[in-house]
């Protein structure tokens, strides 16, 4: 993208994850699983480690907000760049790097040939997402949960294009990062009444609302959930379940999940 290349210096990682930190704890997010991408900035002669000291640096200078990284293999560069980054974010995985994912153009790279790649991450104790059935149809989802095996879809907005996924969506509650004015700003859909989220949700899927790079489409998570009360009649407590949902697709251990679904159940200014 035009953006990567005026990021030149390890500092401008830091600077740019205290000013999203801070945006995040404004929004009285409590907790936050934020994908960067490593391979987007060799370009520039940026290194994944020393990439991740500088974001977590900029991070720490926030505390109220708890970020967890989840390194994005970004699919363009092949499945071989994509074990590279892979064995350089292990390096540096205390540093709070729970997961992966691969973004990217998903007609030019499938999902398929990074099976030993998330093989290989798991075996390493990171979990796994995909960016899947977006610009792709169900078949790109297929493959990230048959191939890849993932724990949650990025997107799986064309996912209903197979009612057979739907229904082993549903079945294997596997958590589906839903995006809905990403969707609407890319252009995936032409019009928000488009969206699946409310078919979704009332199927029974584990349906998680995202925001998907907010500075670059400008907006935030209470509007995604503003819009989805307004567009798609969503209720105040229907709305609590898509954050219960949230919890319950994170990958924090059970224990704080646990935590986090009590202080929430239990405090209404999380809904303010």
């Amino acid at each position: 993208m035009w953006k990567n290349k005026y990021l030149r210096e390890y500092e401008d990682f830091s600077f740019i994850a205290e000013a999203v930190a801070r945006d995040l704890a404004n929004q009285n997010i409590r907790y936050v699983e934020a994908f960067f991408s490593p391979p987007d900035f060799y370009i520039n002669g940026l290194e994944t480690q020393a990439l991740t000291q500088a974001i977590r640096k900029g991070l720490n200078r926030v505390p109220e907000v708890e970020v967890a990284l989840v390194a994005d293999l970004v699919r363009n560069y092949g499945p071989e760049q994509g074990e590279r980054t892979l064995n350089e974010v292990n390096e540096v995985k205390d540093l709070g790097i729970i997961g992966i994912g691969i973004g990217g153009a998903e007609h030019s790279a499938p999902p398929e040939p990074y099976a030993n790649v998330y093989e290989k991450a798991r075996h390493m104790g990171f979990h796994t997402s995909a960016h899947a059935g977006e610009a792709a149809g169900a078949a790109s989802v297929w493959g990230a949960v048959k191939s890849l095996k993932v724990e949650r879809i990025g997107h799986g907005t064309r996912a209903e294009e197979d009612p057979l996924l739907v229904d082993y969506l549903a079945e294997h509650q596997i958590a589906i990062e839903m995006c809905p004015i990403s969707n609407l700003k890319t252009g995936v859909i032409s019009s928000i009444k488009q969206h699946p989220a409310r078919r979704y949700f009332d199927r029974g899927l584990l349906v998680t609302v995202n925001t998907d790079d907010p500075k670059m489409f400008n907006n935030t998570l209470d509007m995604e959930y503003d819009l989805l009360m307004r567009e798609f009649k969503f209720t105040h407590d229907e709305i609590k379940t898509l954050i219960s949902n949230a919890i319950q697709a994170s990958w924090l251990p059970i224990h704080r999940k646990e935590s986090l679904q009590t202080r929430f159940s239990q405090d209404p200014a999380w809904l303010e």
